[in-house]
């Protein structure tokens, strides 16, 4: 597996915990005692921390430890020299479409549920759902064509 996709991997499972978490909370609280803005409010601020934090450490743990494979492998001093080129551009161009395509579609869908009657902290709800799930399918995207090989 190539840094590339090795860290689009690290990227696309630290979205699925958060996404997991933000589900099972969301969808407790919303059977329990409905939607109360103070405890939504509080789920929210957890995931985007979630989110950036996992993210964030997850790249840093992923680059250190390629860093020494590399060394392992090549018995050098130097670090891995980690060239993008045309082809990762591509890549990351088409995964990047299709996440603006998701989440614009989840906003659209979010925006539907306001008109059609349903609290606010429902379509806001939804537009982070929405978010962290055009995330999980531009790194899968990705994935798709480094795998396939364009």
């Amino acid at each position: 597996m190539s840094y590339r996709e090795t860290n689009i991997s690290v990227s696309l499972v630290s979205y699925l915990l958060v996404l997991g978490y933000f589900l099972v909370n969301w969808l407790q609280m919303y059977q329990e005692e409905g939607l109360a803005s103070e405890k939504v409010f509080r789920l929210w601020l957890i995931v985007i921390a979630a989110s950036i934090l996992l993210n964030i450490l997850g790249s840093i743990l992923t680059n250190i430890v390629l860093n020494i494979e590399h060394a392992i492998k090549t018995n050098s001093k130097e670090a891995a020299r980690l060239i993008e080129d045309e082809r990762d551009k591509l890549i990351e161009l088409k995964g990047v479409k299709a996440t603006y395509i998701a989440f614009s579609i989840g906003v659209l869908v979010s925006m539907l549920t306001f008109v059609f009657g349903q609290p606010p902290l429902v379509m806001f709800s939804l537009i982070i759902l929405f978010s962290m799930t055009a995330e999980i399918i531009g790194d899968s995207v990705q994935l798709y064509f480094y795998r396939r090989g364009i």
